[in-house]
């Protein structure tokens, strides 16, 4: 262990290239955790209400097969093929399929090595503007976890409590050692970035009788306040609100989508966040040079 850690704080290439290659590794896992968590809390809520309306009914009689992050084994959606290990390396098994199963041939959504490349370059992209130390290494976790809400908010419109509670109290934890910032300044950060999507949703709601945004794009935006401070939350909500802005505009225009369909703010916030974290100083000094000139 010694001489890893001591090859990773000698050499800048040693360590980027790991923390690509491990990440690489984790995005293929991330898949699963964009497919199968919205399954299992929907069958966990599903639990839940059978067990209320017919409480009379055993426990177990609902209990079917495994369904968690473990088992079962992944399966072609096509086939049923079971997923050989040599056909889940990430990235490179795609690859040498051509993008079709071993079995069926039908296709393999690009999706998946595009997660898993993405989780890959954005990692690499962390550890090198941090450098070996705990700065990295938590936004290279907190570049996996944003990785995970924004699939599942685009597929679901959904951002579990299990992704979004786990960066906020990361990022609290991680105050006490003044990691990115100060815990006086993470736990500001938290609440200011709560109340404020929350303020927004009543006014909203009182003003139009409906729901703008959900309660875990509140969470979210707190966990990102606790990450980089409140002084950077302000840099956070324009990035993503300028950027949410010109996606909803031109899906209007080009796709002629229903003003009134929803568009999951998630992805926004979790592109502003991680931007923020890296280079939220560079935007607010542009902005005041800008505000001089």
């Amino acid at each position: 262990m010694d001489i890893w850690i001591q090859l990773m704080s000698q050499s800048p290439t040693f360590f980027i290239a790991l923390v690509f290659v491990v990440s690489l590794m984790v995005g293929s896992f991330l898949n699963v955790v964009i497919y199968r968590l919205p399954i299992m809390m929907e069958r966990a809520w599903r639990k839940e209400c059978e067990d209320f309306l017919h409480p009379e009914r055993p426990q177990d009689a609902n209990n079917g097969p495994a369904f968690n992050l473990i088992k079962p084994d992944s399966t072609c959606p096509s086939c049923q093929h079971k997923i050989r290990a040599w056909e889940n390396i990430p990235l490179l098994s795609w690859l040498w399929l051509k993008g079709k199963c071993s079995q069926c041939l039908n296709p393999i959504s690009i999706r998946y090595p595009l997660v898993e490349l993405t989780t890959a370059v954005l990692s690499a992209i962390a550890a090198w503007h941090f450098g070996f130390g705990v700065p990295a290494l938590l936004a290279v976790l907190a570049t996996w976890l944003l990785i995970a809400m924004t699939f599942i908010d685009l597929d679901k419109m959904l951002l579990p409590d299990q992704l979004t509670l786990s960066l906020l109290w990361i990022a609290l934890v991680a105050s006490v050692s003044g990691v990115y910032v100060s815990t006086t300044d993470a736990i500001i950060g938290a609440a200011v970035g709560y109340l404020c999507l929350w303020s927004l949703y009543w006014a909203f709601k009182l003003l139009t009788g409906k729901e703008g945004m959900g309660y875990g794009d509140f969470k979210l935006l707190a966990a990102l306040g606790a990450l980089v401070g409140w002084q950077q939350l302000p840099v956070v909500i324009l990035l993503s609100s300028f950027v949410g802005a010109i996606v909803g505009i031109s899906l209007i225009l080009v796709q002629g989508r229903d003003k009134s369909q929803p568009i999951p703010f998630g992805p926004y916030l979790a592109a502003a966040g991680w931007l923020t974290l890296l280079y939220g100083d560079w935007f607010v000094s542009q902005y005041l040079n800008w505000i001089v000139q």
